[in-house]
């Protein structure tokens, strides 16, 4: 027998439970949201991309490093736990998996010499949620720094350009991570940081509540994007239809190009290495 929930009079409305990629899924093409989120089984993805084995082993070894004891988070450990969480996944070949590699320690080795072992962060990796009257939203902070009073959201990069202060304002998820901090620690934040570690150089922009309530609005109509989209579904509307492929140059690197025969036709793929900053030279 199937039971069928139904919203009482008076009752809250319930919230979309959704994280800033969800969110960014559907802003950035519908068809790949319906794949990623809706479709189940979801569709195969396609090949795994070397960039983001590159970002994924520096996070991982970032996060290994301040969970070491104060006196062993040295450089040498932090190349250490880089090696450790490497894979060869995405790339060309064995040597350029091994140049990228050193690349990355040096980054990471020039990074946190830069950084007292000793000041704790507040959090990292952490998990944190807020609500609005339309969301409840979480998301994942890279790392919650302490700086006298308040806290400040820090978002590593890895990518090809330095980060700016536009980027910085304009990121719908440091804008979620400022509002999940708030909530779900407590305490005062406004400050948000990109640390670009192949530049070294970081880009930072302080939210007020103005800047915040407009991005909260912004993901409220991309959730109610996505109600409408799903109820023409169980409507009877196409799937096809409901959820539109928006193709252009992003249907490249989509991870669900093997089933999505509009973005094969609309552009070449890319090899799985393309993303790579420009390439370093040979030992």
């Amino acid at each position: 027998m199937t039971v069928v929930q139904m919203e009482m009079p008076g009752m809250p409305k319930r919230l979309f439970a959704c994280t800033p990629s969800k969110l960014a899924t559907f802003a950035d093409c519908p068809r790949r949201y319906r794949f990623a989120y809706v479709e189940r089984p979801s569709p195969p993805k396609g090949p795994p991309w070397a960039h983001n084995t590159v970002g994924s082993a520096v996070h991982a070894a970032l996060r290994s490093w301040w969970e070491l004891p104060i006196e062993k988070r040295t450089t040498a450990a932090v190349r250490q736990l880089l090696y450790g969480a490497w894979s060869p996944t995405g790339f060309r070949d064995d040597e350029q998996s091994h140049r990228w590699r050193a690349k990355a320690a040096t980054w990471l080795t020039d990074y946190v010499a830069g950084l007292d072992p000793a000041d704790e962060p507040a959090g990292t990796e952490r998990t944190v949620g807020t609500t609005t009257p339309a969301l409840a939203l979480s998301g994942r902070v890279d790392r919650i720094d302490r700086r006298g009073d308040e806290l400040v959201v820090v978002d590593y990069k890895t990518g090809r350009v330095p980060s700016t202060e536009d980027e910085a304002r304009g990121s719908p998820a440091l804008a979620a991570y400022v509002l999940g901090v708030r909530r779900t620690l407590r305490r005062p934040c406004s400050r948000v940081e990109l640390h670009h570690l192949p530049s070294g150089t970081v880009a930072a922009f302080e939210h007020t509540d103005r800047s915040l309530a407009n991005h909260v609005r912004r993901a409220e109509d991309i959730a109610a994007d996505i109600a409408t989209a799903t109820e023409a579904v169980e409507a009877g509307q196409s799937p096809d239809e409901a959820f539109p492929a928006v193709t252009g140059r992003q249907c490249s690197w989509c991870d669900f190009r093997p089933s999505c025969p509009v973005g094969r036709a609309a552009v070449p793929a890319r090899e799985s290495w393309s993303f790579l900053p420009e390439e370093p030279a040979a030992d």
